[in-house]
């Protein structure tokens, strides 16, 4: 990887556009972000109710590289690089489960749910098995959250987990469970699905569904002026001790916001998909808590249900993105909620998006391609989060050299 020749790309990006076209599609610049990106940053790894009880795993990818969550028999939670300490196999596959240890399908080495490893055939008697548990990954779970970074040395965190914990309260993330998993493949650059998803400008017209019950006409933090509704519906929130105020770090973003009149829930008809609520203050009726990290994902949480969307890398030109739906513990399937009615606007939304960003790569492929000007008022976040992305970089090539 060669940090001067990256760094010169961001050296060309001009301050409130676009960025230069080799970061969208040349294979270096997918190394680099995996190292200076995702491989600094904390990432969304889900909800702790994934992880049921002890024994639940967890086995996800970022990017290229394989990670396993666990909760162990003392119910913590903890993080690992799901590489053996043999000779390097991935131990589980993708997906979830639950297992009383962790064996690697090649030669049987065992570890336990704390990653200490627990049996290791044919090794000689000098073999010290203390030295060859799975290698930690940083972990932090925040109000039924699940974070962790690939970082020996991860950010701070504790100025957006305070806050996360605050905003999350009510929505008792705790007793939610997994309604529904879906995995979207792109054919875009992970930075065109992150930026089409930081911004509204395109949804009055990309996305009418979703544009019934979603304030898409609303800038930055879902900012409506001095809309009397809205207004109303911060001080009804702030009465019912229902944070709203939007507040904000270097790389992530809260806030509270009102939905289109007459709606409780991002739903095709602006009802609640689910019947048993995760808050039940104000009838149900408390907009959507809405969290944000970069580089990779959103989460929407309404009284009914939580939506969690997350883009990963896995070429310079493909983004696999997840989405995953989330309702209360309790919420019978067939009674309380429907699944097909449960995912359908967002799976249509998502699907419009992957047209969008995929024609969005192909322009950008164009040897026309000009870096554009971001929208002031409607792509404030866009614009955001491409400066945090320059921001990022630009550290990882000060601290590392560009040889």
């Amino acid at each position: 990887m060669d940090l001067g020749r990256m760094d010169a790309l961001f050296q060309q990006r001009r301050e409130g556009h676009t960025l230069p076209q080799g970061l969208y599609t040349d294979p270096d610049s997918f190394d680099f972000d995996m190292a200076a990106i995702f491989g600094q940053s904390w990432l969304m790894a889900g909800l702790e109710c994934e992880l049921p009880k002890a024994g639940s795993y967890l086995s996800m990818m970022v990017g290229k590289w394989p990670v396993i969550i666990t909760r162990d028999r003392q119910g913590d939670i903890r993080a690992f690089h799901n590489s053996c300490r043999h000779r390097g196999s991935m131990i589980c596959a993708v997906g979830s489960g639950t297992a009383p240890k962790l064996v690697c399908p090649y030669h049987r080495w065992t570890y336990d749910l704390d990653g200490s490893l627990f049996a290791a055939n044919r090794m000689g008697d000098d073999f010290d098995k203390a030295e060859h548990g799975l290698k930690p990954v940083a972990i932090e779970c925040v109000a039924g959250a699940i974070f962790i970074c690939l970082s020996e040395t991860p950010p701070p965190i504790d100025d957006f987990s305070a806050k996360l914990a605050e905003y999350a309260a009510p929505h008792n993330l705790k007793d939610a469970k997994l309604a529904y998993e879906s995995v979207l493949v792109e054919n875009a650059n992970w930075k065109l699905v992150m930026e089409n998803g930081r911004e509204c400008y395109h949804c009055s017209t990309g996305h009418p569904e979703l544009s019934k019950t979603f304030p898409v006409g609303m800038s930055k933090h879902f900012d409506s002026g001095e809309d009397a509704r809205v207004m109303a519906f911060e001080e009804k929130m702030d009465a019912l001790g229902l944070p709203q105020t939007p507040v904000e770090g270097h790389y992530w973003q809260i806030a509270r916001f009102a939905l289109n009149d007459g709606c409780v829930s991002i739903s095709g008809d602006g009802k609640h998909l689910s019947k048993k609520l995760m808050c039940d203050a104000n009838e149900g009726d408390i907009g959507s808590m809405r969290w944000a990290v970069d580089p990779h994902c959103f989460v929407h949480c309404t009284a009914d249900h939580v939506f969690m969307f997350s883009a990963m890398p896995v070429g310079p030109n493909e983004t696999h993105v997840t989405g995953k739906w989330y309702v209360h513990k309790d919420a019978v399937e067939g009674v309380d909620y429907d699944v097909e009615k449960l995912i359908s606007l967002w799976t249509m939304t998502n699907l419009e998006d992957k047209m969008l960003a995929e024609n969005n790569q192909v322009g950008v492929n164009s040897p026309g391609y000009t870096p554009g000007p971001y929208s002031q008022e409607a792509e404030m976040l866009a614009l955001r989060f491409t400066d945090y992305y320059c921001d990022k970089a630009r550290d990882y090539i000060a601290t590392h050299g560009k040889g």
